[in-house]
């Protein structure tokens, strides 16, 4: 799957009561859309996956398609137990979606073989870009081996082990070619990017692009200040509390003008302290791409 450009993370909003927003989720993509994102993926980390239902799932799956009218390829999360997952996938299917980002299981860790199994079994409903992090760590033989499977198109990157993903990289090219998707998912892609633009992926997950699009395209266009006087900040910001990655994206579109309401537990939000360094650090973020 031939995918370029800042992938952009929508968040799910919520109303006050703790049910999705689907109006606030709708112009959240509107808003991001607009600025040419290379693809949406909806209901994944960012839009709070483990904390959805299946139907709330499926709910957000098909907003985003309606919202995104087709200007961007869009995946949906899907993963947990297969049962889980299969439903998703059914789900994400039905509601038009492009393919799914499939994270690790939950809780059973079973063999290598096993694994292969459970995407192969996803893969068959919708094209799959795997999720590496947490309990999934894959060596190059395992991601060439998946990479032959069909309806599997690539790899999101959320470990940050430079050695292991330059032989991976190298051996799925050697053994399958070009055509199979490499992207830095980490937390704050961007703070990474220099040293995955040295393994020759420059493809990466963007959470500020779900609040500030502006500077993230500054900064895929090559604007290297933001690299210091922005997510360099904006990373020591996200380290203060567990689950803030999620939290700052959402007090960031707050503080842009729409409330995408509060996360779900076990996430919690930004202290009010927090928030006012997060304001000061985006209203600097902003000047920068303006001047």
């Amino acid at each position: 799957m031939d995918l370029s450009g800042v992938l952009f993370f929508p968040v799910t909003p919520f109303t006050a009561e703790g049910a999705p927003a689907e109006g606030v989720l709708a112009e959240h993509l509107e808003r991001g859309v607009a600025h040419g994102p290379g693809a949406v993926f909806a209901a994944c980390g960012t839009g709070e996956f483990s904390a959805l239902s299946q139907a709330e799932h499926a709910l957000v799956t098909r907003v985003a398609v309606a919202a995104t009218a087709g200007r961007a390829p869009v995946f949906s999360g899907a993963g947990g137990p297969l049962g889980a997952a299969l439903a998703q996938a059914r789900a994400a299917r039905e509601a038009g979606a492009d393919g799914l980002l499939l994270m690790p299981p939950y809780l059973a860790q079973g063999s290598k073989a096993g694994f292969l199994a459970y995407v192969t079994a996803v893969a068959a409903e919708l094209p799959v870009i795997v999720y590496q992090r947490g309990s999934v760590v894959l060596d190059p033989a395992d991601v060439v081996e998946l990479a032959r499977v069909p309806g599997v198109v690539g790899l999101k990157d959320g470990l940050g082990d430079i050695d292991r993903f330059q032989r991976t990289v190298l051996a799925v090219r050697r053994e399958i070619g070009t055509g199979f998707t490499f992207f830095n998912g980490l937390p704050t892609a961007e703070l990474t990017m220099p040293a995955y633009r040295g393994l020759g992926v420059s493809l990466y997950s963007s959470a500020v692009f779900a609040f500030a699009p502006e500077i993230a395209l500054a900064y895929y266009a090559g604007d290297e200040r933001l690299l210091t006087e922005f997510y360099a900040p904006l990373v020591e910001l996200r380290s203060k509390a567990p689950g803030y990655a999620v939290a700052l994206v959402k007090a960031g579109l707050r503080l842009r003008g729409l409330d995408a309401g509060p996360v779900r537990a076990p996430l919690t939000d930004l202290t009010p302290e927090h928030e006012a360094e997060l304001d000061a650090l985006l209203k600097h973020g902003l000047s920068l791409v303006q001047a």
